[in-house]
């Protein structure tokens, strides 16, 4: 089966030129005009990716990805306007996957929407049981991209799974920003430290609500997060 993308767009010449060139390519295409429209009709079937525009009528990018992130962890891939380096600090920090800027070539926006594909399916990859990953009452599986603490499913986007995937690896063991940001991200993107910290933090804020116990995730000031040792 193809993969469905979600393209977001209140341009009607970009939603043209875009489905036709995703189409080309073997995508299958859901368009939407504005953040409300695309808001009650992402989720109606399945979607592998989601394209959003930032500045749109009645609902934006913004505001759009906020409301989706309460519900669906699908991924995400901003289109920002040419010189608005805040659009991408904001989207990577509510939790976009990545962003490009307009105008932009189709090719790279292609080359884009494979590399976050393949960071999904990767971290959807298939794995048998011995790669399960256990660390006390956390729970990876990332066969099925399912994370569990204390046997309660933790909805995390396919950033903030691989954040924690890091982190988990190696309990008790500093990770920095840098390399965190490596592990989640790649290296196509430029992300700021701040940009961490907000996963962090959405991740801690996920956790609390299944146990306001939660303390694994540490802070370690000036220097990088890790994953508390048992």
């Amino acid at each position: 089966m193809p993969h469905t993308i979600a393209l977001v767009d209140d341009d009607q010449n970009i939603l043209a030129s875009l489905s036709a060139a995703l189409e080309d390519e073997g995508y299958a295409v859901d368009t939407y005009g504005d953040g409300e429209e695309a808001l009650s009709g992402i989720g109606t079937r399945p979607v592998d990716l989601a394209i959003l525009d930032i500045k749109m009528p009645r609902m934006d990018g913004m505001e759009l990805l906020t409301q989706l992130r309460q519900r669906d962890t699908l991924p995400v891939i901003f289109l920002t306007s040419k010189d608005d380096e805040v659009d991408e600090v904001m989207g990577l920090r509510l939790g976009a996957d990545d962003y490009i800027k307009k105008p932009f070539s189709q090719r790279l926006l292609l080359e884009r929407i494979r590399a976050v594909l393949r960071r999904h399916e990767a971290a959807n990859k298939d794995t048998d049981g011995d790669q399960i990953m256990r660390r006390g009452d956390l729970v990876l599986d990332p066969a099925r991209h399912l994370c569990t603490w204390k046997g309660d499913e933790i909805n995390l986007t396919v950033t903030e799974f691989l954040l924690v995937e890091a982190l988990a690896r190696r309990p008790g063991h500093v990770k920095n920003r840098d390399q965190l940001i490596d592990a989640a991200y790649g290296e196509h993107i430029y992300v700021d430290d701040r940009t961490i910290d907000s996963h962090v933090k959405r991740l801690r804020r996920k956790f609390k609500a299944a146990d306001d116990d939660f303390q694994e995730i540490e802070t370690l000031y000036g220097v990088g997060y890790r994953y508390r040792a048992d």
